[in-house]
């Protein structure tokens, strides 16, 4: 199966330049990112926090079995309804570190948006490490469940 999700890393580059398209209106991709229900869903984690404004904050975590197994915080350290998002992000206990996150939300048409994502990481090495994750299989499965989620509220 084709992934959808675009996941560009340049070499000599510490960062990630991700893409996709939706078949969804932009407000409503801008609340899939910004709605903790929506995110739960899509995203198959929990929101402890989310503080969508200049200078908030997020947690979330999932737990298999009873047992949290994925942490994750940060700032967010920009927030334009329905045209960016500027946090960083940290997976706690990872050799990935602190990343930095330039979230772009663009309009295609009234049905269609695109999402763009500049990560940055702290060396070109954090960025190898969050490579061998099972990074962009992730990263897709999720935007497709994203796609599947909210294409039954439009």
């Amino acid at each position: 199966m084709k992934q959808k999700t675009k996941i560009n890393a340049e070499d000599g580059k510490q960062e990630l330049v991700i893409t996709r398209e939706f078949d969804l209106p932009l407000e409503l991709l801008f609340k899939a990112y910004t709605e903790p229900e929506l995110l739960e869903q899509w995203m198959g984690t929990k929101v402890i926090k989310l503080e969508n404004k200049n200078h908030g904050s997020f947690q979330i975590e999932t737990s298999y079995n009873g047992n949290v197994v994925f942490k994750a915080n940060g700032t967010i350290h920009e927030f334009v309804p329905d045209q960016k998002i500027i946090r960083t992000f940290e997976i706690e206990n990872m050799p990935v570190g602190v990343q930095l996150e330039f979230l772009e939300f663009e309009k295609l048409t009234d049905d269609s948006s695109k999402l763009t994502m500049q990560i940055i990481y702290k060396s070109e090495q954090h960025r190898a490490e969050q490579l061998k994750l099972p990074f962009a299989n992730g990263l897709n499965m999720a935007h497709d469940r994203l796609q599947e989620i909210l294409t039954t509220l439009k």
